[in-house]
C-alpha cells in the first residue's frame, strides 16, 4: 500500500491539524489559575477528555462551541472553583483561537496540489471557520459534527461522510483516513474498512492527552510524526515512480 494509492485525504483537524492541546491548556487558564494547586498538562487534558467525551455522547446534537461551555462548567466543579455563565461561554468561543501545528499550513498546501482534501470534525462551523482560515487551504469537503448531529467516534459521522463522498464517485478505497486520535478516528476507521494513517503528535509523550483511552489499540497503515512527514513520504513516493 502507498500513499498515491489513494484519491482523498479525509482529516481530523482538531489534535492532528490544529494544536488542540496548547489550545485547551491556553484558554483553560482562568479556571486553572483559580485553582490552590498546580495541575499538570495531562491532568488538565485527561480531565477534559472525560468530561468531553461524556458530554457529547449525553447531549450529541449540541453544536461544539456550547458543549465547551458545559465542559468548562464540569471542570470547574470537579476542581472545585467558582466561575460564572460568561467565563464558560468565553471558554466555548476559543477554539477558533487555538493554534496550528508548525507543519500543517505548508504540509496542506503541499497535498492539495495531489490529493482531494476533506475534514471530519467534532466541531461547529464557526468555530471551524477560524481554524480553516489558520490553515489556508480550501477543503473539498467539510463535514462538522454540527451537520451531521452526533460525534465521533460515532458510526453516524463516518457513515455520513461515506455517502456523500459516494454521490461524488469517491469509493471508500479511494480514501485514506488521517487523524491524531485513535478514539474518536482509527477505531471507527477500522470499523469501517477505511485506511488509515496515524498522525502521531503525542509520539514523544506517554497516554493520551485530550482524547480518551481506545482500550484495544486499533490497527493502522500508515504512521508519521507530523503532517511534514507525510508530505515528504509522498514526495519520496513520486520521486521513486520517476525513477
Amino acid at each position: 500500500m502507498k500513499l498515491t494509492d489513494f484519491k482523498v485525504l479525509a482529516f481530523d483537524v482538531y489534535g492532528t491539524l490544529i494544536d488542540w492541546e496548547s489550545g485547551m491548556v491556553n484558554a483553560l487558564k482562568p479556571l486553572t489559575d483559580k485553582l490552590d494547586r498546580l495541575l499538570t498538562r495531562d491532568e488538565i487534558l485527561e480531565a477534559h477528555a472525560f468530561h468531553e467525551s461524556s458530554t457529547q455522547r449525553w447531549t450529541p446534537a449540541k453544536r461544539y462551541c456550547e458543549l465547551l461551555t458545559v465542559v468548562y462548567r464540569r471542570l470547574a466543579e470537579e476542581w472545585g472553583a467558582q466561575v460564572s455563565w460568561e467565563e464558560c461561554q468565553a471558554y466555548g468561543r476559543s477554539v477558533r483561537q487555538w493554534p496550528a501545528f508548525d507543519d500543517s499550513r505548508a504540509a496542506l498546501a503541499y497535498l492539495k496540489q495531489h490529493f482531494k482534501l476533506v475534514v471530519l470534525t467534532n466541531t461547529d462551523n464557526l468555530s471551524f471557520q477560524g481554524s480553516n482560515a489558520r490553515l489556508g487551504v480550501h477543503f473539498d469537503g467539510v463535514f462538522t459534527a454540527e451537520d451531521i448531529g452526533s460525534y465521533k467516534p460515532a458510526d453516524r459521522n463516518f457513515d455520513y461522510m461515506l455517502e456523500t463522498l459516494a454521490r461524488q464517485g469517491i469509493e471508500k478505497g479511494d480514501i485514506l483516513h488521517t487523524a491524531e486520535s485513535m478514539f474518536h478516528d482509527h477505531a471507527p476507521a477500522n470499523k469501517h474498512g477505511l485506511s488509515n494513517c496515524w498522525i502521531y503528535r503525542r509520539h514523544d509523550k506517554e497516554g493520551f492527552g485530550a482524547t480518551m483511552n481506545p482500550g484495544d489499540m486499533p490497527s493502522y497503515d500508515f504512521r508519521f510524526n507530523g503532517m511534514a512527514d507525510l508530505a515528504a513520504a509522498h514526495r519520496a513516493e513520486l520521486a521513486d515512480g520517476d525513477q
